[in-house]
């Protein structure tokens, strides 16, 4: 039996010919990634291990990007952990308030990740590189310790799903509602330790921003990681933005999948997730009776520019309905200077929106957007689970930011054709 192209990257940073679903395999690692919640843990385990030095000081990125700029003392502590541990390892890929971004959006930006690589993160949005064609998962603080140490982790290969796209999306519709109505059909352990392989000439219909959003939430799913075919887009994407040379693994005609789902890109609605869960989808058309009080446009799912510059083009000319607050923030500093080049601040600001510095923040109920009880915010975050931006009877409704900037607008979940 053939290879899916998961099996493959792990079966090549394994050293072995080929290895199959539930097997046991080591892997040496390309990039070992932690930030400033989940890496002050990893320290500590590391320098608990009696561990000298970390094994590849390039193949290391830190970056302070949740409670950053830090929210208070406590956050403050954590990044000063990081920082000093950054420094006595001549940690090449830190990177401070200033340079540094939402961790998921950075990497692929700087470079750090390339197709055929194996990376690991501590944080469950790892997955977001199998856009590139690189096997990518989450991992918690002691893998990511180890990791550091030995530049080595251990897998159970996992199963496959192959989603065969087909189709090009329609007007607004992005990767936000692509996924979105991939996890209300197969629900949140739909996918659980599967690799969740897109395939099929609909994927020349996603940009790399689709991509990305969509691998970045196969974790929605419980799946272990998602991953898309190496094309002449992901190898263009790599060019721009790293010298390394790039490995192209493709599945083989006889790989092994244990499901198989058809989705024509073309009837896939304007989505909108319901509190508390990813799945709980339903289309836009159908959650136009809900007032909300905050929207939120960024995360490491939809901060990338397309998203800024797809609702600027729905709040050119428009303001922010009253009682709602609008905050926008950009995933990188490059990001953010693009926007401000292409007068897309300037669009926001007029609009009465907030705009922020690159952060995690609200995605997590850490700060610059908390929800106090009782209030709805519609976000382009990831999750929408319980208390997940606030208090523990605020909502989330999860949605594209074409959708999140109509809602802005409307004062109540909208899609951009109402207005």
């Amino acid at each position: 039996m053939g290879m899916t192209i998961t099996q493959k990257i792990i079966a090549r940073h394994a050293g072995l010919a080929s290895v199959k679903a539930g097997q046991f395999v080591e892997c040496a690692l390309d990039l070992v990634l932690g930030n400033d919640i989940t890496a002050p843990i990893a320290i500590e385990e590391f320098e608990k291990c009696g561990a000298g030095r970390v094994f590849d000081p390039a193949k290391v990125a830190l970056v302070p990007d949740h409670f950053t700029p830090n929210k208070d003392i406590a956050a403050a502590t954590q990044c000063a952990r990081m920082r000093r541990f950054a420094r006595s390892h001549d940690i090449v890929n830190y990177f401070e308030v200033g340079q540094m971004g939402i961790e998921h959006a950075l990497l692929p930006e700087m470079g750090l990740v390339v197709s055929g690589d194996a990376v690991i993160g501590a944080d469950s949005h790892t997955c977001t590189y199998g856009a590139l064609g690189a096997f990518s998962t989450g991992v918690g603080s002691t893998d990511m310790a180890a990791g550091m140490a030995t530049g080595r982790c251990w897998f159970k290969v996992p199963a496959a799903f192959n989603f065969r796209l087909t189709g090009r999306p329609g007007p607004y519709v992005g990767g936000k509602d692509v996924i979105l109505h991939i996890i209300g059909l197969i629900g949140v352990d739909g996918a659980l330790y599967r690799s969740m392989e897109f395939s099929g000439e609909g994927v020349g219909a996603l940009t790399m921003d689709d991509r990305f959003t969509i691998a970045n939430m196969a974790i929605e799913a419980g799946a272990k990681n998602g991953i898309f075919p190496v094309d002449e887009q992901t190898l263009a994407y790599v060019r721009e933005h790293s010298d390394r040379s790039p490995v192209t693994e493709a599945a083989d005609s006889d790989a092994e999948y244990e499901k198989t789902f058809s989705i024509d890109l073309t009837q896939i609605p304007l989505t909108v997730a319901y509190p508390h869960l990813p799945s709980n989808t339903r289309p836009v058309a159908e959650a136009r009776d809900v007032p909300i009080d905050q929207v939120v446009i960024g995360s490491c799912t939809n901060g990338r520019f397309s998203d800024l510059r797809a609702a600027a083009d729905v709040l050119r000319g428009r303001r922010v309905a009253k009682g709602v607050r609008a905050i926008i923030i950009p995933a990188t500093q490059r990001i953010y200077l693009k926007a401000m080049k292409e007068g897309l601040l300037e669009t926001f600001v007029e609009a009465g929106c907030a705009v922020s510095t690159p952060t995690c923040g609200p995605c997590l109920g850490g700060h610059m957007g908390i929800l106090a009880a009782g209030e709805r915010a519609v976000a382009t975050t990831n999750r929408n689970f319980v208390g997940r931006m606030g208090h523990v009877e605020s909502e989330v409704y999860l949605a594209g930011p074409a959708v999140a900037a109509a809602s802005a607008v409307a004062g109540r979940i909208a899609s951009p054709d109402e207005l």
